[in-house]
């Protein structure tokens, strides 16, 4: 007869939109052991399996920390009550949280005084003095009548009127009938149960005791503060992202690039500071989904997309906000393990702003073969092969703009837009790989732009700081001869040095922070390294802090109008690297709006 060998959940914590799908073990009548479902509508031997999800609620109302949302909250913030600050913000696990996320906190407070103190001085009487201990007035403890405060999510009540179950205390209330479940805000500071039961396909009847688990309490999805959109050109700002409507004019078009870490690479070990269940990939698609679809822009460049993480989750999801996309998975020469989840480079692009012109897939691999049978002598072929063959790949395309360009000189030609998608090795010692890949690439992006007058961006992890060889070759145009990156090379192949050089005029995107006018910037200055005129970082790990990551533009025919604010360490919160809570990779997006302007040069 089939039987439930065992239930269990892959995410420890169980957090609002991100669905829960349990692993459920069966053995089947014929005594062998499988994962498929056995629906009501394909009955095996009789049987199938019939589940429930519920949501328990104790006659005892739990509050949970406004920093650790994992946790229980025991302290209380009086001056959020008073203030009439959202109440789950007040909420802290512990005088050292409170005590650690003052410098955050007190934000919400200074925005609250101003009120206060219009009508009388009255900010510490309501605030209290804070102390490194987090102890006097700021503070309550939650126990006793203070933890039994009513929990609303804004004019909702967090619980539903119906119930179904109710035994020791608790109130169950059936919040599911499939095997998946999607936790909603009504669920948050909740245990789950998870029910499976074998049920007679005749009688409809259970056979046999279910099978149970619970879950952790469930917790909001964090969110970060939105980042702004910055004009260049000494205006302020532009407004939040995620608010309604587009924020660039109709001549205007912006582009995204980011490294969204793979989930074959964000293991435990490498990102041990991280939360497990801000870890897992059901939580950080979706973190990841809001986060890319709340820049809103016309042309999406993503790095590290597993191609089974494409086909079933970017490429449908983004299809349903108006993305055509298109995909380069990396060669697997040298990868051995699942095919499914060697990553890639994705390019999207809004349907309602650009169509699709051309697609070009540079294989480095390939490149690598012809390299090696002309310049390499027969005996070093195989070391040259392992050098160079490394699965990097770049994704070209070419997009016609759909919008009008009215600062163009002919406004009746069509607006052509060529974007390359890249990520380069990552392999620090190999320098002379990286290199040679910078170039092949600008080589084919040259002959690309000798066969039509059309603007170029190059977009990409290069896995190459500010300074380094191939940073230099994409700014500069070529490399100093006596760099140092130029020691390495074994196989010769970067000889003579007078070669490495590209007669595209790209510029790097932010730099424009640096050349801008206006008060507006200061900020984002000091987020930027005069020395190289690049941010100071778009990768936050333990280990590394730096920039990877550029967005560069060919200057004579396109012009930098606004650009996403960079984060800073305070924006990651003392002592976090990434990825975090809030931010789903190790690397941070970055986003420019472009306009096409008429060549300088003929």
């Amino acid at each position: 007869m089939l039987s439930v060998l065992r239930v269990h959940l892959p995410s420890d914590i169980p957090i609002v939109g991100c669905e829960l799908s349990p692993y459920v073990l069966l053995r089947r009548p014929d005594k062998t052991v499988t994962t498929d479902d056995v629906p009501e509508s394909a009955p095996l031997d009789g049987h199938f399996l019939r589940y429930k999800w519920y949501r328990i609620q104790s006659d005892r109302k739990v509050a949970v920390c406004s920093v650790h949302p994992s946790e229980q909250a025991t302290l209380q913030c009086l001056g959020c009550v008073k203030a009439k600050i959202p109440v789950a913000k007040s909420y802290h696990c512990s005088p050292k949280c409170f005590s650690d996320a003052w410098q955050h906190h007190r934000v919400l407070h200074d925005c609250a005084a101003s009120a206060v103190n219009e009508n009388g001085n009255e900010e510490e009487e309501i605030f209290g003095r804070f102390n490194s201990t987090g102890s006097g007035v700021i503070s309550a403890s939650l126990t006793g009548s203070a933890s039994s405060t009513s929990l609303t999510n804004g004019s909702t009540p967090l619980y539903p009127t119906a119930v179904t179950q109710r035994s020791g205390g608790e109130t169950w209330f059936e919040v599911g009938c499939s095997k998946t479940y999607t936790p909603t805000t009504d669920d948050i500071g909740h245990v789950l149960k998870f029910e499976c039961v074998v049920i007679d396909a005749e009688t409809k009847l259970p056979v046999g005791q279910p099978n149970t688990l619970l879950t952790s309490r469930v917790i909001p999805a964090p969110s970060p503060s939105p980042r702004r959109l910055i004009l260049v050109g000494g205006a302020d700002m532009m407004g939040q992202l995620d608010s309604d409507g587009r924020l660039s004019s109709s001549g205007t078009f912006t582009v995204l690039s980011y490294n969204i870490l793979s989930d074959s690479y964000a293991s435990s070990e490498l990102y041990s500071y991280c939360p497990s269940w801000a870890l897992s990939w059901p939580y950080r698609r979706q973190n990841l989904l809001r986060e890319i679809v709340g820049y809103r822009a016309d042309i999406v460049c993503l790095q590290e997309v597993q191609c089974d993480h494409f086909d079933e989750f970017f490429a449908p999801e983004l299809d349903k906000h108006g993305y055509q996309a298109l995909y380069k998975r990396k060669t697997n020469e040298v990868y051995s393990g699942n095919i499914h989840t060697i990553d890639g480079c994705a390019t999207f692009f809004r349907r309602d702003r650009f169509s699709h012109v051309k697609k070009y897939e540079v294989e480095f691999n390939k490149a690598a073969q012809s390299l090696t049978e002309v310049a390499v002598q027969t005996t070093q072929k195989k070391v040259a092969l392992n050098r160079l063959v490394k699965d990097n790949v770049a994704l070209i395309v070419v997009l016609e703009a759909k919008f009008t360009n009215q600062g163009a000189d002919n406004p009746g030609k069509r607006q052509l837009l060529c974007v390359a998608n890249t990520h380069v090795n990552v392999q620090q010692e190999l320098k002379d790989v990286k290199i040679w890949q910078v170039h092949t690439l600008l080589k084919g992006l040259e002959k690309i732009a000798a066969s039509a007058d059309i603007p170029m961006l190059v977009c990409g992890d290069f896995n190459s700081v500010p300074g380094s060889a191939p940073h230099s070759l994409l700014a500069m145009g070529k490399v100093d001869p006596l760099h140092l990156d130029l020691l390495v090379d074994p196989l010769a192949i970067l000889r003579p040095h007078s070669k490495l050089t590209h007669q595209l005029p790209l510029v790097s995107a932010y730099s424009a922070f640096l050349r801008g006018i206006g008060l507006g910037l200061e900020q984002q200055r000091r987020r930027m390294d005069p020395a190289t005129n690049e941010p100071l970082f778009t990768n936050c790990t333990r280990d590394f802090i730096g920039t990877l990551d550029y967005i560069f533009y060919t200057a004579d025919s396109l012009t930098v109008e606004s650009l996403l604010e960079l984060l800073d360490e305070d924006s990651l919160r003392k002592d976090t690297a990434l990825p975090s809570p809030e931010w789903s990779s190790d690397h941070i997006a970055l986003l420019a709006e472009f306009r096409c302007v008429p060549r300088t040069r003929h």
